[in-house]
């Protein structure tokens, strides 16, 4: 009888722990490999949206394009994993300012995870601060080259 009562002591302790205690361990490893894999679709959207500005800048600074403005829809998806997103850009210059780079940040909405891309330009840009809703219907980069030459970027569709 006292063999039953030491083990009843010792496997109901037991047993409440691994109720307890497995689900919640479960849920957090779920929870983190979820993150992890929006995190990654993030980047990728991030990397998109550093090439593409990358690519419109090589376009329009060609020379059979003189002045004006082009739009470019967003080439990026309207949601990450369902969560929609903001896409926010900088400029800055290369260490050596034959160069400037573009530089992409975006956020997750209700989740915190940002990432952010970069891509090289040439010394004749200008960024203008804004904001990209990935939600917003008329989501865009707009592209402006001037008669001096010098190219600018910003965001369209920030509502």
């Amino acid at each position: 009888m006292v063999s039953v009562t030491i083990e009843y002591v010792i496997l109901i302790p037991l047993m409440f722990t691994t109720v307890i205690v497995f689900p919640f361990v479960a849920s957090r490893i779920t929870t983190e490999n979820q993150e992890y894999q929006l995190s990654i679709e993030l980047q990728n959207v991030a990397d998109h949206m550093a090439s593409t500005i990358q690519q419109l800048y090589l376009t329009v600074n060609g020379e059979e394009i003189l002045t004006g403005t082009v739009t470019q829809e967003s080439p990026v998806p309207v949601t990450v994993g369902s969560y929609p997103y903001t896409v926010e850009g900088s400029l800055s210059n290369s260490g050596d300012g034959s160069a400037k780079v573009f530089t992409a940040f975006l956020a997750l909405d209700d989740i915190d995870i940002t990432v952010t891309a970069s891509a090289v330009l040439g010394p004749d840009v200008l960024w203008t601060d804004s904001t990209l809703r990935s939600t917003s219907f008329d989501a865009s980069i707009i592209i402006e080259k001037h008669s001096n030459g010098t190219i600018g970027f910003s965001f369209g569709g920030s509502s």
